[in-house]
């Protein structure tokens, strides 16, 4: 089990690096709508991010692992790369430039008046529409069925990846509902934080990992 769960960390870190989770269950007003419109964002993140382990998971378990890991994860794990490198460059490409303010995006806008079934939609699209976490999310359920784990191990190694990459949203859903209103200026602190640095979060995260798959793929091809 040990060999699938590291083997699956780097790609569920970048996917709790996500900075849209977070600012939109900080969005939502704090009042029970708001809250219960929070547990239903993130209830939907996390649903879709492991309904794409599990799918992940049980087709890569089929083709085999047997004597290492095989290759077509290796080119699997080239091309996801690859991909990353490219969501990358096109990041920096389209950063806000100095002097010139972004508009937020729609969703963004209009959070405050969701319903929750609109909130656990939001929260799906955030990992299965953004191709950053997508990739990842199957880069890391690729490793860890290319693993020599048995079934229950991948069972273990995929649940740790949804909730470590859930993180983005567990975190502040925590503190809302923990602390109540004494979280507000926490919360406040984090949106401002990340929604300041987003673009360079984002360009940082999808180069660094986008370099480790491709040096990791060409090194197991090699």
């Amino acid at each position: 089990m040990g060999e699938a769960v590291g083997a699956m960390l780097v790609s569920a870190a970048g996917i709790a690096i996500s900075p849209q989770p977070l600012i939109a269950v900080i969005l939502l007003p704090a009042t029970p709508r708001g809250r219960a419109n929070a547990l239903a964002l993130t209830a939907g993140w996390t649903a879709t991010l492991g309904a794409i382990a599990a799918i992940v998971v049980a087709g890569g378990s089929r083709l085999g692992s047997e004597g290492g890991e095989p290759t077509w994860s290796w080119w699997l794990k080239l091309t996801l790369g690859v991909l990353l490198v490219l969501l990358a460059l096109m990041q920096w490409r389209d950063r806000p430039r100095e002097g010139h303010v972004t508009a937020p995006p729609g969703w963004m806008r209009s959070v405050h008046r969701y319903t929750a079934p609109r909130s656990a939609a939001l929260g799906a699209s955030l990992v299965a529409a953004s191709p950053k976490n997508l990739v990842l999310a199957v880069g890391g359920a690729a490793s860890i069925a290319a693993s020599t784990a048995n079934g229950a191990g991948k069972a273990v190694a995929a649940a740790l990846m949804v909730f470590l990459g859930s993180l983005c949203a567990l975190l502040p859903l925590a503190a809302r509902l923990l602390r109540g209103d004494g979280s507000a200026r926490t919360l406040d602190e984090w949106k401002a934080w990340t929604a300041a640095h987003h673009a360079a979060i984002t360009t940082t995260v999808l180069a660094v990992l986008g370099t480790s798959y491709v040096g990791d793929a060409v090194t197991g091809l090699a």
